[in-house]
């Protein structure tokens, strides 16, 4: 199995689903376990795009660039594995 097909299609599919969630509450004919689910749905995708920007950021870091970095210290990355971000708790090494 293609695992970056795979990965993409989870996410359009989850996309869908939380777009139809989302428009039957708007049309207030949503289900607790409908409103349920979209508030699951929408942290997944809170989480998928934290990481993209962990990885965008820690990529460019690897290239020399300028990167964001805690307030705390500007030696390390933001840790933020629990909320799906960085998978790493250390900064990269260039």
């Amino acid at each position: 199995m293609n695992q970056a097909l795979y990965y993409s299609t989870i996410g359009k599919v989850t996309m869908e689903k939380l777009g139809s969630l989302q428009s039957k509450m708007h049309d207030d004919i949503a289900t607790t376990e409908d409103r349920q689910f979209a508030l699951l749905l929408q942290e997944i995708v809170a989480l998928a795009k934290n990481r993209l920007s962990v990885t965008e950021n820690e990529s460019e870091f690897s290239k020399g660039e300028s990167v964001w970095v805690e307030r705390t210290a500007a030696s390390h990355f933001p840790h933020i594995r629990l909320h799906g971000g960085a998978l790493e708790d250390d900064p990269m090494r260039s």
